[in-house]
C-alpha cells in the first residue's frame, strides 16, 4: 500500500518481513554469525520470550551501528511531563475540563511540548496510563524513546510525519498512530505545526476488542491498520537520544 511517498503494509498484530534494501534480510535464520552487508543483529521484544506464540511480539532488526555502541546516560528536566502515580499534589473530586492549551511562545519539539494532564496506575508495576497534550511548533532535531509505555497518538491540528527505527508514517487528524514500548522515533511538521493527545500505555499492549454477537464484520476492521515498511538514515552526524524511563527524562548523545 502506497499513501504519498511513504509504503506501508496492511493488517493488525500481524507478522511481516520487510527490508529498505533488497537482500538484507538473511534466509532461513534470524541471527546468522555475518547478516549480509555487515549489519548487526538485534531483537526488540515487546513481550516475554515465552510468551505463547499468539500473543509473542518481537522484532529482528539489522542494523547499520548497534544501539548498544553509546556513552552512559544523563538526566535532563521532565519539563510538564509526569508519570504515574502522580504525587505532586491531592487530586480534587471535581469535575474538570479545561480549553485547548496555546502554543509554547518559543519554539518547541514535541518533546518539549508535551504536557500530562492526568494519569492512573504505576508505571514500573506496568498498570494504568498517562493522557498527555503535545504541542509541537518545530521538527524534532533529536530522537525520544519510551521504555514507560507504547504511545496511542491523536492528532487534533497539523500532521504528524514520524520516523521510527522500523520505517515512516504519517498521521493527520481524524487518525491515530501506535508507537510502541521502547521504539526510538522523530517527529516532523508537515504543516508547520500541530497539536493533539497521547495516551502513554503502561499496562498489556493495545489489541483490537472481541467481536462476539456483533458478528465477524464489526468494530475495527483490522486491513485499515497500516505497518510502515523498512527504512533506514545513515547521516553519520551526532544525534541526541531521549529516552523516558521510570518516569524521568535522560539523555545520551550518539
Amino acid at each position: 500500500m502506497k499513501e504519498g511517498n511513504l509504503r506501508y503494509l496492511s493488517g493488525f498484530g500481524n507478522e511481516y518481513a520487510t527490508e529498505a534494501v533488497p537482500g538484507t534480510l538473511p534466509v532461513g535464520q534470524n541471527a546468522p554469525q555475518r547478516p549480509p552487508r555487515g549489519l548487526y543483529t538485534e531483537q526488540i521484544s515487546g513481550t516475554p520470550f515465552t510468551a505463547p506464540r499468539a500473543e509473542n511480539r518481537r522484532t529482528w532488526l539489522y542494523r547499520i551501528r548497534p544501539s548498544a555502541m553509546q556513552p552512559p546516560f544523563r538526566r535532563i528536566e521532565n519539563g510538564l511531563v509526569r508519570t504515574a502515580p502522580i504525587q505532586d499534589g491531592p487530586p480534587p473530586p471535581n469535575r474538570l475540563r479545561w480549553n485547548p492549551l496555546p502554543f509554547p511562545e518559543e519554539p518547541a519539539d514535541f518533546i518539549d511540548g508535551l504536557v500530562t494532564m492526568g494519569g492512573n496506575g504505576d508505571a514500573s508495576a506496568r498498570s494504568g496510563v498517562a493522557i498527555h497534550i503535545y504541542r509541537a511548533t518545530q521538527p524534532m532535531e533529536r530522537v525520544f524513546c519510551d521504555a514507560d509505555g507504547e504511545l496511542l497518538i491523536v492528532p487534533q491540528m497539523g500532521r504528524l510525519r514520524i520516523a521510527t527505527e522500523l520505517g515512516e508514517l504519517e498521521a493527520g487528524p481524524r487518525g491515530i498512530a501506535v508507537v510502541p514500548r521502547g521504539i526510538k522515533f522523530r517527529v516532523e511538521l508537515p504543516d508547520g505545526r500541530a497539536r493533539g493527545y497521547v495516551c502513554e500505555n503502561y499496562g498489556a499492549l493495545f489489541r483490537l476488542p472481541e467481536l462476539g454477537p456483533i458478528g465477524a464484520n464489526g468494530l475495527a476492521n483490522p486491513r485499515d491498520f497500516r505497518t510502515p515498511m523498512a527504512a533506514f538514515e545513515d547521516r553519520g552526524e551526532p544525534v541526541e537520544v531521549v529516552v523516558k524511563f521510570e518516569g524521568n527524562l535522560w539523555a545520551v548523545e550518539l
